[in-house]
Order: structure tokens, then C-alpha cells, then sequence
């Protein structure tokens, strides 16, 4: 059974940890290639920071901490 992510803002911390995960990596695809300007506004602790993080690993290419998720075969991981 895997550990609920209580607390944990950071992506790689809460991968790395076999913490659940709702993948939301095909929304966050969409964010990312519509060439939209979107703003996100969000109640206190309801996941902002992990968002940013999420983001922050598909664009430094951390292949590794996507592996079984949507975004693992949809992303360009060269560039």
C-alpha cells in the first residue's frame, strides 16, 4: 500500500518516496503545449507547489521520476 503524500510539495521527493499519485501529467501536457496563457487560481494546500515542481521535472528532463506515467511516451525527453 502506498503512503499518502500529506505534506510533500516536492515531485521527486513524493516519486522517489512510492507516495500515491494521481497522474495528472496528460492535463499538465496540455497546459504546457496549447501556447495559452492560463492563470491558476487555487484555495491554500490544494497542490500549487507540486504543480510547479511537476513542471519543473518534465523540463529538466527527469525521465526517470515519470516512468508509468502518461507523459513517460509523450514527451520529447531530448530536448
Amino acid at each position: 500500500m502506498q503512503n499518502l503524500p500529506i505534506g510533500i510539495q516536492s515531485f521527486a521527493n513524493l516519486r522517489r518516496d512510492d507516495c500515491l499519485y494521481v497522474d495528472k501529467t496528460e492535463d499538465i501536457h496540455r497546459l504546457i503545449t496549447s501556447g495559452r496563457v492560463f492563470f491558476l487560481s487555487r484555495p491554500r494546500r490544494f497542490g500549487k507547489s507540486l504543480l510547479v515542481s511537476t513542471m519543473e521535472a518534465i523540463f529538466k528532463g527527469n525521465k526517470a521520476l515519470f516512468k508509468g506515467l502518461w507523459i513517460e511516451n509523450n514527451w520529447d525527453w531530448t530536448q
